[in-house]
């Protein structure tokens, strides 16, 4: 392993090992399927073993990586089969948290989604590194179930998000173009329903917005038949 990880801050916090390890992963320092042994991660981390297995299993129940007894911790792979099942909960999701949000967002709210949209123009004005556009694609969605004020919703989404936010970078990794198009126009859209558009054509447009990342993200995946797995949309 390369000294790449910075060493921890503070000794023995189960959450910061957790915190340094989730970062690295969404960097790519550990890629899908990459072993996370905990004797290495110590070291580098500068934190006891206890530290490390604990955040290890704090990413494993954010579904982030796989472990268990007798075999080792990786980082999960990307498959066609957990992209379907994450992104067709996050479209139930996200409808609900768009809905809700419809009616108790507040002025500030509101005002947070138009900067977190004026960012990501502004990160593709600049040519900054895709990676930058998913963590304010993932903001821009936590402000929304923040908006709609909810915490149970909000828990369900925390469950999936990391999860999401590493399908996100795989999606731009194998299909950047069509994300970069298409990431300040749908998020801009969204941002301007949740002020003053219809209720019914907000959920549309939200399960919508899911449907076409859970579709562009599965055209850099191996194929798998989709016959069996209906889209978001064609339930409207």
């Amino acid at each position: 392993m390369s000294s790449a990880l910075p060493k921890a801050a503070r000794r023995g916090l189960a959450d910061e090992a957790a915190d340094l390890v989730r970062a690295a992963i969404f960097s790519g320092h550990f890629p899908p399927g990459a072993s996370l042994r905990e004797v290495e991660l110590a070291e580098r981390l500068g934190v006891s073993r206890g530290s490390v297995r604990e955040g290890l299993a704090q990413l494993d129940r954010e579904g982030l990586v796989r472990g268990g007894w007798h075999r080792g911790t990786t980082v999960i792979e990307v498959t066609a089969e957990d992209v379907q099942e994450v992104y067709a909960l996050r479209a139930a999701l996200d409808r609900l948290a768009a809905i809700t949000a419809r009616q108790a967002a507040t002025a500030e709210h509101l005002s947070g989604l138009d900067r977190l949209v004026a960012e990501m123009a502004t990160e593709i004005a600049k040519g900054s590194d895709a990676h930058r556009l998913v963590a304010l694609d993932i903001a821009f969605h936590d402000q929304i179930y923040a908006a709609a004020g909810n915490g149970r919703l909000t828990t369900a989404w925390e469950a999936i998000r990391s999860q999401l936010h590493l399908f996100q970078l795989r999606r731009v990794d194998t299909n950047y173009e069509h994300y970069r198009a298409r990431v300040v126009d749908e998020h801009g859209e969204l941002a301007a329903l949740l002020r003053c558009g219809d209720t019914r054509t907000l959920a549309r447009r939200a399960e919508e917005h899911v449907d076409s990342a859970r579709r562009s993200l599965l055209t850099g995946l191996p194929p798998r038949d989709e016959t069996k797995i209906p889209r978001a949309s064609d339930n409207l």
